[in-house]
C-alpha cells in the first residue's frame, strides 16, 4: 500500500499540515514516543503575529533586526503576511486564545518586538493548547514509538521512509509526499529545553543521504532556565515572563544587563544569554529572575503553569528569586528548503517547522516566531503538495533496503560525551580550536560500531561543528571567542 503522505512529527506543524490535508487523503504520521512529547507541547510562550496589514512591516523589521539581517528576506515576507489569516483560520476551526477585558485578542509584548503582537493561550500554555487543538483535530492514523531511520530516497524522489517499532523491528512505508516534522536538535547537548524525544537524528539522516542542511552554526540558548534541578530538560522561564516585567539580577540585586545593552531584560535572546555567560564567569555570581514588580493574583492568571511549575520545585512566586542560567532552546538551522517548503533538490519531499531552514530566522529566531512558522509554513507545503500532485510508482525504488541496529551497548558512553563536548565547545561561546578538537572526536566516535541512532546525531552534531569552524566571524547566535 502507498499512502498520499507520510507526516515525520507531531509538532505544530506536522499536526497542523495533517488538519489541512483533505479528508479523502490517506496519511501515515509517525511520532517518536507520544504526541505530546513534542517541543510544541512545552511551549510556554505564545504566537507571533502581525496583528494588521499596518504592523507587517514593522514584523518584518523585528525579525530581521533579531536575525541580524542574515535572514532570506523573501521568506520572512511570507511569514508576515501569511501569519493573520494563518491564526484566524486556526480561531476559525475552533482555536482559543486569552482576550482582553473588552472580548477582544489580547496582544502582548516579548523582548525585541516593537509593539504588542503576540497571542496566548491559557496565559503560558500556548503550545500545550495549540497542540492539544491541533490533535483534536486529527483524524488520521498516528503510530506512536517509532524511530525513521532511513529515507527511500532515488533520483531526487522519495518513495518514502523506513523505521524502528522497537528496539529490534523496522518497517517500509511507501508515500506520494513525505512531509518532515520533526523538531531540532536538543538532546545532542547537555542543558536544554527540548522534549527528550528531540535529538536531531532527521537532520544526520539527510547528511548521509546529501541533502543540505542551513545555518547548522545558529543554535539558540534560551537565558531563563531553572538552575539547579537534576534533568537535562531544564524547565523554562518564558520570555513573556520579561515582557510582562521580571527582570534579571546577581545575588546582590544588581541588573547587570545593562552594562551589555541598553535594552536590558529585553535585548535580544544571543545577547542576554551571552551577558549571563560573560557576567557569571567575570564575577562568579549567582544569577536570579526577580519578579517582584507582579501582584500574585495577577501573576498566577497571567502565567498558572510557570507558578504551579515553579511551586512544585519549592518556589513561592512572585515573592522568589529564581536562580537562573542559559540552556540550549531552539535550531534556527535545519533542512534547507525553498519558501514553499520543499526540501532542495527533491521532487516531493518537504520539511516545515525547527527541522527545516528557509532563512527566515537569519542568525537569531525573534521571540515566539516558531510556532508561527510552523503554522504558516504547514499550510504553504500542504497547498503546494496538493498542487504538484506528485504520484510514485513503488515498483521503481530498486535500491537495496537496509538493516539497521538501533541501539548498541558502546553508545550510552558516547552519547554522554557528545552531549558535554557539544555544550562545552558548541554553545553559547565557541572557541576556534576547541570546535576543530571537538569535530576531530566526533569523527573518531563515527569510526566506531554504534547504533544507528546515536551515528545519526553523530553527523548532526558534525554539521552544526563544521558550519560554526567556516564561519569565522562573530554573529547573532554564533558567537566566536577570539
Amino acid at each position: 500500500m502507498v499512502y498520499d503522505y507520510i507526516i515525520i512529527g507531531t509538532g505544530v506543524a506536522g499536526l497542523n499540515a495533517a488538519r489541512l490535508i483533505p479528508k479523502d487523503k490517506k496519511v501515515l504520521i509517525l511520532c517518536k514516543k507520544s504526541p505530546w512529547d513534542c517541543n510544541t507541547f512545552w511551549a510556554q510562550g505564545g504566537v507571533a503575529t502581525a496583528v494588521d496589514k499596518d504592523d507587517i512591516e514593522p514584523h518584518i523589521k523585528d525579525t530581521l533586526v533579531a536575525g541580524v539581517n542574515q535572514n532570506n528576506k523573501e521568506a520572512v515576507r511570507v511569514l508576515s503576511e501569511n501569519s493573520r489569516a494563518c491564526i484566524n483560520d486556526l480561531i476559525s476551526a475552533g482555536l482559543e486564545f486569552d482576550l482582553n477585558d473588552k472580548g477582544q485578542l489580547a496582544f502582548t509584548k516579548e523582548a525585541a518586538h516593537s509593539r504588542s503582537r503576540i497571542l496566548h493561550a491559557d496565559g503560558d500554555a500556548t503550545g500545550r493548547m495549540v497542540h492539544l487543538f491541533l490533535l483534536s483535530q486529527c483524524n488520521h492514523e498516528i503510530r506512536t514509538n517509532v524511530v525513521v531511520n532511513d529515507f527511500l530516497i532515488d533520483d531526487d524522489i522519495c518513495y518514502g521512509v523506513q523505521f524502528f517499532t522497537s528496539e529490534t523491528d523496522e518497517e517500509i512505508a511507501y508515500a506520494h509526499t513525505t512531509i518532515i516534522a520533526s523538531g531540532g536538535v536538543g538532546s545532542i547537548y547537555k542543558y536544554h529545553t527540548n522534549s527528550t524525544a528531540i535529538a536531531g537524528e532527521i537532520q544526520g539522516l539527510c547528511v548521509e543521504k546529501g541533502l543540505k542542511l542551513k545555518d547548522m552554526e545558529m543554535m539558540q540558548f534560551h537565558p531563563t532556565v531553572v538552575k539547579g534541578t537534576h534533568f537535562a530538560r531544564k524547565p523554562l522561564l518564558s520570555e513573556a515572563l520579561r515582557g510582562e516585567g521580571a527582570y534579571i539580577v546577581d545575588e546582590n540585586d544588581y541588573r547587570f544587563l545593562f552594562d551589555y545593552h541598553e535594552d536590558g531584560e529585553l535585548a535580544p535572546r544571543d545577547v542576554v544569554s551571552r551577558s549571563i555567560f560573560d557576567y557569571h564567569k567575570k564575577t562568579g555570581l549567582g544569577i536570579y529572575l526577580s519578579f517582584d514588580k507582579f501582584e500574585k493574583n495577577f501573576f498566577i492568571k497571567r502565567f498558572p503553569n510557570i507558578y504551579a511549575n515553579l511551586k512544585d520545585l519549592g518556589f513561592e512566586l512572585p515573592f522568589e528569586k529564581v536562580p537562573i542560567s542559559p540552556a540550549f532552546h531552539y535550531a534556527m538551522g535545519g533542512i534547507q528548503t525553498d519558501i514553499k517548503a520543499k526540501v532542495i533538490g527533491m521532487k516531493n519531499l518537504y520539511a516545515i517547522g525547527e527541522a527545516a531552514c528557509n532563512g527566515i530566522h537569519g542568525a537569531n529566531r525573534l521571540a515566539s516566531n516558531s510556532l508561527l512558522e510552523g503554522i504558516v509554513f504547514s499550510k504553504i507545503a500542504v497547498e503546494e503538495t496538493l498542487k504538484n500532485d506528485f504520484k510514485i510508482d513503488e515498483k521503481n525504488y530498486k535500491k537495496e533496503i537496509k538493516k539497521y541496529i538501533r541501539n548498541k551497548q558502546i553508545d550510552k558512553k558516547i552519547k554522554d560525551s557528545l552531549r558535554k563536548l557539544m555544550w562545552e565547545n558548541a554553545a553559547i561561546v565557541r572557541d576556534r580550536k576547541a570546535l576543530r578538537l571537538t569535530l576531530e572526536k566526533i569523527d573518531k566516535f563515527l569510526e566506531e560500531d554504534v547504533g544507528r541512532l546515536l551515528h545519526l546525531r553523530l553527523l548532526t552534531a558534525k554539521s552544526i561543528l563544521k558550519a560554526a569552524v567556516e564561519r569565522e566571524v562573530s554573529i547573532g547566535a554564533h558567537f566566536i571567542k577570539e
